[in-house]
């Protein structure tokens, strides 16, 4: 192995052990006859001694080296006098002796410094060398923490009987609010794959197939505008339940949240159990459908709160046409079945639809289904789908509707914009390691670019000047 150690986990308890490091030189103090280097790896850094009557080959490539160089150093854990214990470095009571250095790679100057939180760099430059910004402790902390969150969060939903599945990445274009990113088909001339908004029609189906409660991390893509908490492919937690009502999926939700923010993000909850406010109560008194219900919004607690009653339909002015609040296949409250089947009042039907919003944000969202393939078929009709529409568009969820269908629910949360949330960042591209940027390119490999006649002709397409 080319270490046994990391660097940022040795301390008191390795003191006299010869041990082997692997890692960045952080930084580089030359001090005539001593040099000192900064070591850095995944858990921290700690501070490397090189003295020439230890060790001279070690001291003569010491004086070679640079920051950002990667080295192996072999050497002996030493406890550091007492006036020069460093109180704010985790490592700052020991040091390490080299006997050894070996330079496993060079490295040119960096276009930006990494031992900064960066955020006086450009975005897109920083996004251009993301795999240089991932160096900076900020960064690293905040994919360590996702991942953190994420392992809790599968952990809890295990624990309740839900089983991981994954759903298909290419699948069918339907109508679920936004644009859909197409795929054209080599073997299937003319037609079209298209990647997932959601796997809101696959989970429905897990139901059917009796699976009763999953959960994934699905990749969702959604041909959009951009905006500081909005991208083009971001990674979803999504859960599905059936047998179950909507007091079931709220508290299954409070419960998992309550646990995360407490546990891994130590963080403050300004009232449990959550308070539950009308969508018409919040667009009155807030005049916003995710309110910020904090008390206080510079004292740092969580404010969780749901927001209830959605309505089903609401009407697009440009187009003149009703559109569902969220998706055709949200359950209808009950009591607002007679004005569904009259289809006049589309404006005073409510849906069995809720959000959990956060500090002003909204950070998860679902609802019941409809699985009644008579309420589903009328919901279509009044959004203008002809009996043609529904047959091409979802013929395959009503017929397996047919087939007994369990009474089913979920609910759903975008993960990077809850995590961004919950750390107080305010870019949502800051959550993710290789994010699109403002301007919809993948800026490390360049994309979206142009590709060869070759490929074009194979796929029957031509482009359009």
């Amino acid at each position: 192995m080319l270490k046994n150690h990391y660097c940022g986990l040795l301390s008191k308890k390795e003191e006299g052990q010869e041990v082997t490091l692997a890692g960045w030189v952080h930084s580089r103090r030359d001090h005539g006859k001593l040099i000192f280097l900064d070591l850095r790896d995944r858990e921290g850094i700690v501070q490397v001694v090189v003295n020439p009557e230890v060790s001279p080959e070690a001291h003569k490539i010491a004086e070679g080296i640079r920051p950002e160089f990667v080295l192996q150093v072999k050497g002996r854990v030493n406890l550091r006098p007492e006036k020069l214990v460093n109180p704010n470095l985790a490592t700052g009571e020991i040091e390490v002796e080299a006997s050894a250095i070996n330079i496993l790679s060079a490295s040119k100057t960096l276009p930006f410094e990494v031992t900064d939180d960066g955020r006086g760099v450009k975005e897109d430059l920083r996004l251009k060398y993301r795999y240089l910004d991932m160096r900076r402790q900020r960064v690293l902390e905040i994919l360590k923490k996702r991942a953190e969150a994420i392992d809790y969060i599968r952990a809890f939903l295990k624990r309740k009987g839900f089983l991981e599945i994954e759903t298909p990445v290419l699948t069918k274009s339907t109508p679920e609010g936004a644009r859909d990113f197409l795929v054209p088909s080599r073997l299937h001339l003319g037609k079209f794959y298209a990647l997932p908004q959601s796997p809101q029609q696959y989970k429905q189906l897990l139901m059917v197939g009796g699976i009763e409660k999953y959960f994934q991390f699905p990749r969702c893509f959604r041909d959009e505008d951009l905006r500081a908490d909005r991208l083009l492919e971001f990674t979803q937690l999504d859960i599905e339940m059936s047998f179950c009502d909507q007091e079931d999926i709220l508290n299954l939700t409070e419960e998992l949240m309550i646990s995360l923010v407490q546990d891994i993000f130590k963080k403050e909850i300004q009232e449990i159990p959550f308070p539950r406010i009308a969508y018409q109560e919040a667009m009155k008194k807030y005049r916003s459908d995710k309110p910020d219900l904090r008390h206080n919004s510079k004292d740092g607690k969580m404010a969780f709160g749901w927001v209830v009653d959605f309505p089903m339909f609401e009407y697009h002015k440009e187009e003149k046409t009703w559109g569902p609040q969220h998706h055709p296949f949200t359950a209808v409250n009950p009591a607002d079945i007679k004005l569904l089947q009259g289809g006049k009042d589309l404006g005073k039907i409510r849906a069995l639809q809720y959000d959990l919003v956060l500090n002003g944000n909204e950070v998860f969202g679902g609802s019941i289904r409809t699985t009644n393939p008579k309420i589903l078929t009328r919901v279509f009709e009044l959004l203008g789908y002809t009996q043609k529409d529904v047959e091409e568009r979802f013929s395959h969820l009503l017929k397996a509707f047919d087939y007994g269908v369990p009474p089913h629910g979920g609910i759903a949360a975008g993960l990077d914009r809850l995590l961004m949330v919950l750390m107080g960042e305010k870019n949502i591209r800051e959550m993710i390691p290789f994010p699109t940027t403002g301007k919809g390119t993948t800026a490390v490999m360049d994309a979206p670019n142009s590709v060869d006649e070759k490929q074009l002709k194979e796929l029957h397409l031509k482009l359009v000047k």
